[in-house]
């Protein structure tokens, strides 16, 4: 099989994920990943789908460390490589023999709590993340009440150790996840939404 096939690894979340907001989220992780490894020339699908695929096993095994590693033996009968596998267990931080060593794995980590926080922002600006800046986020980050389940930690640790400047980090981000604006249900804020109701 070709490991790297969107459309077959995409099967895979619509298989196990049956929440439309997670759904939403790998899909936007995903978008993060292929648009860093066009930047760094790495292999664009190998990034997508281990952005696509690194939470697909969470909404039926949530604790750790069941997530990833009930996913990664799926993933591994399914016939992916340990280069896939690994590199999505690497995003979780309770998985002590699975450090994060190359430019794979620390994208993953940087762009999975910082998607999710961004999508967030967008969720409650009146024109979602359209003409949203890093510097809206990161006052954001400040609220403690908000998105909540989101460390900030995570978020600045991940920039950190993938080596990028956070602003500049969380502004591509943006900028990626911009033009699926739509198609991820952040083209308009949620008060918007239920106006038009």
């Amino acid at each position: 099989m070709d490991s790297f096939d969107r459309e077959k690894a995409w099967a895979i979340v619509c298989e196990y994920v049956q929440s439309d907001s997670l759904r939403k989220h790998v899909r936007a992780v995903e978008i993060a990943m292929r648009s860093y490894a066009q930047k760094l020339g790495q292999p664009v699908d190998l990034w997508g789908v281990v952005g696509l695929l690194h939470d697909f096993d969470y909404e039926r095994w949530p604790d750790p460390p069941s997530h990833p590693l009930e996913g990664e033996k799926i993933l591994r009968a399914r016939g992916y490589p340990q280069e896939v596998t690994y590199a999505i267990k690497s995003h979780a931080d309770y998985l002590p023999d699975c450090p994060r060593l190359t430019p794979l794995h620390k994208a993953l980590y940087a762009c999975d709590e910082l998607c999710g926080f961004v999508m967030a922002c967008a969720l409650v600006r009146p024109e979602g993340i359209r003409g949203m800046s890093a510097s809206s986020v990161k006052k954001k980050m400040k609220s403690k009440g908000f998105a909540k389940n989101v460390s900030r930690e995570d978020m600045l640790r991940g920039a950190e150790d993938f080596g990028v400047e956070f602003t500049e980090h969380v502004q591509f981000v943006i900028d990626s996840l911009t033009p699926y604006a739509e198609e991820l249900g952040i083209d308009k804020g949620i008060a918007d939404k239920n106006e038009s109701v």
